[in-house]
């Protein structure tokens, strides 16, 4: 049987949609996790529901809601507790979230152990780690659509709160909007995401799914608009890509997700439009050849006013290395601002780009010593760094501000602005 055959299964259909519906969700709400510094907190509410799980099947034996109901109440215990210790206790935050997820994961552990000698009780604890999407039964599902419907309701509901108190806690307190009260929302729909993520990848992996995908959304696009639908489609394409991966490998699909998400992640890190490090490392490569084509046209612009401009000399002169300096020059002379033969000499417009440079070179030292107080021996480096990064209506404010001077701290003129 072949995967589109397998994928016209019900049980694959089922598994498919709770997947798709649970990648969403986490995608979506990952956003203000990620974003709130509260990663730890969703993995301790992840371990957190064993107890209530346990306390669950104790009391109303495999009923869906029963569990549901179980797992959010310990959910919410774990929130209060953690409050209340961060609040109270002399305690580090991260600490506190440690001591109590372990503890309450740790309870579950041993409720399960022991109710496991108890005839006719049966709750697999590898299903509840890593999840068991394949066997989904319809009830199953219906929950899964409704916990859906609830967070994304609950988003939409909260969303300015959330983003006010997520970026701007104090002015949002200064609005009237109860900070805590929205805090304790979000971890109640953290807390439903995580039941309904119980089946498809468990608890383990489920931070996985909320943080992996707002991760990579956030490496995409610094807009939260953007950000929450980059979130939700990468959570739904991990899942989907992850069932499949799972059928067609013959594996467990949550961990599939997992590595699915991760493996978007890991091309956002290299490709991503912006923050990518490969775009990184194009703008410093562009900034490094600016920086050293300013140099040399620079560097040429004195040695022509002292009468000493030439290859040999310029290669004594400056730190770039001679290979490199030739391909350089040839740059410049190709921009008509060098010209190379029979000697180096600047064009009049190498000329004017280099006396921007001097100006700006020396307006920066003198910005540095007369406004900032430090010494002549001080300000070359810092200054150095400016003109190559400085704009120029940066510079005329500078020279604004320092009442237009003419010769630098070290009595040097200073080139007055062309035009």
């Amino acid at each position: 049987m072949d995967i589109v055959e397998i994928l016209q299964s019900a049980w694959a259909m089922r598994a498919l949609l709770a997947g798709s519906l649970v990648g969403i969700t986490c995608g979506l709400l990952g956003c203000f996790i990620v974003l709130r510094n509260m990663s730890l907190i969703g993995d301790a509410l992840s371990h957190s529901i064993l107890p209530g799980v346990v306390l669950a099947y104790v009391l109303v034996g495999q009923n869906l809601l029963g569990v549901f109901i179980g797992s959010l109440a310990a959910g919410i215990v774990t929130v209060v507790l953690m409050t209340w210790f961060q609040q109270n206790a002399k305690t580090k935050n991260d600490a506190v979230i440690g001591i109590v997820f372990t503890a309450m994961f740790s309870i579950g552990v041993m409720g399960i152990s022991y109710l496991s000698h108890t005839p006719g009780f049966h709750l697999d604890l590898k299903d509840f780690l890593f999840g068991n999407i394949l066997g989904i039964q319809d009830s199953d599902l219906q929950l899964t659509v409704l916990i859906s419907v609830v967070v994304i309701l609950g988003l939409v509901f909260l969303f300015r709160p959330l983003f006010i108190t997520t970026f701007q806690p104090t002015i949002a307190f200064t609005q009237g909007i109860r900070v805590k009260s929205v805090h304790y929302a979000l971890m109640i729909l953290l807390s439903i995401v995580v039941v309904s993520a119980l089946q498809t990848v468990g608890v383990i992996l489920v931070v996985a799914m909320l943080i992996t995908p707002a991760s990579t959304a956030l490496l995409l696009s610094d807009r939260l608009h953007r950000v929450l639908v980059l979130s939700g489609l990468i959570g739904l394409v991990s899942a989907v890509l992850g069932l499949l991966l799972s059928i067609y490998a013959q594996t467990t699909p949550g961990p599939a997700m997992a590595v699915m998400a991760t493996l978007i992640y890991v091309l956002a890190v290299f490709f991503a439009p912006r923050k990518g490090l490969i775009k990184r490392w194009q703008r410093q490569r562009r900034q490094k050849l600016k920086v050293d084509l300013e140099d040399i046209l620079k560097e040429s612009f004195k040695l022509q006013e002292a009468g000493e401009l030439g290859l040999k000399t310029l290669i004594t002169k400056i730190s770039i290395p001679a290979p490199r300096l030739k391909k350089l020059l040839g740059y410049l002379n190709r921009r008509n601002q060098i010209i190379l033969t029979p000697d180096l000499s600047l064009t009049p417009e190498g000329i004017s780009r280099a006396q921007a440079l001097v100006r700006a070179h020396r307006l920066w030292e003198t910005y540095l010593v007369n406004q900032i107080g430090l010494t002549e021996d001080q300000i070359h480096d810092e200054a150095e760094y400016q003109e190559h990064h400085s704009p120029d209506d940066l510079l005329d404010e500078i020279d604004a501000k320092l009442g237009y001077p003419s010769i630098d701290p070290h009595g040097s003129p200073i080139p007055p602005k062309k035009g």
